[in-house]
């Protein structure tokens, strides 16, 4: 996070200095410009409290760890159009409403998965589940076994956003440019939660379950004014209050948490003329 907003820092700093210079993304003000982007992404998360609660039980688990998961390269898995939503993927469209400003919509298909058989401290009370885990906690110890608690937004942790943000040109070869890119972002989420909590059933179904906030900062090198690499640094903040976890609708989770992603895109610029 501390290396985000140097960067973010550092890139405000460089479009500042060249507040003059030309937007090589939209220099014509006779077309419209749109684009649109596809990639992959890498995630890292922070510690999270996560709050279980339903019928027959209520507890807390605090400092809980979790990592992304990443699908081994392939060209079938990562290029293939069947299996493209199964890697950690982003994707964008977006339209310049002023010569180094746009307004964008994207979907980041992140995975959180809570790493298994780790310790933390459990608060609360569970009472007839039948199993070992009945009884009442105050601050101890519990290892998060499978049989006890599994917990995944692996299809995945959706981050649905809106996005503003502001290019700038940094070095001009002719056919090759390259500009930075600053942006925040608002978003909901609508992960498809992978829980087994206390042997029960899951829900394996979509749902909005909360919101976040992010900031970006890129690098963007773009090929004879139509197609561009962008590389990003983003993060932010994560508040879920209500994820779906068994098959009872009184069954749910909350947790919120920070997090950081490492972006590879490649996209496009479309010109409509006005």
């Amino acid at each position: 996070m501390r290396l985000i907003l140097i960067l973010a820092i550092t890139a405000l700093f460089v479009q500042n200095s060249t507040a003059q210079a030309p937007n090589p993304l939209n220099t014509n003000e006779d077309f419209h410009r749109f684009y649109f982007y596809g990639g992959w992404n890498s995630g890292t998360y922070s510690k999270s409290d996560i709050t279980f609660s339903g019928v027959d039980y209520d507890f807390l688990l605090e400092n809980v760890v979790a990592k992304d998961r990443q699908t081994p390269f392939s060209i079938d898995q990562y290029i293939n159009p069947k299996n493209i939503t199964i890697p950690q993927y982003n994707f964008r469209i977006g339209y310049f409403i002023k010569k180094n400003w746009d307004i964008s919509f994207g979907i980041d298909h992140m995975k959180y998965v809570m790493q298994a058989d780790q310790t933390v401290k459990i608060t609360g009370e569970i009472a007839n589940s039948n199993t070992p885990y009945d009884g009442s906690y105050a601050n101890e110890a519990i290892k998060l076994t499978e049989d006890f608690l599994k917990f995944e937004h692996t299809d995945g942790l959706n981050y649905v956003n809106v996005a503003l943000r502001r290019s700038q040109e940094l070095l001009d070869f002719n056919k090759i440019k390259v500009n930075t890119v600053l942006g925040a972002g608002i978003s909901v989420l609508y992960p498809r939660t992978n829980t087994t909590l206390l042997s029960r059933e899951r829900n394996d179904e979509f749902h909005l379950s909360g919101f976040g906030l992010d900031g970006t900062v890129g690098l963007n090198v773009t090929f004879f004014d139509g197609f561009f690499i962008q590389s990003e640094l983003k993060g932010g903040y994560i508040n879920m209050p209500d994820i779906t976890t068994t098959k009872s609708d009184l069954d749910k989770a909350s947790q919120d948490f920070f997090f950081g992603q490492g972006n590879i895109t490649f996209g496009a610029i479309i010109k409509i003329k006005k």
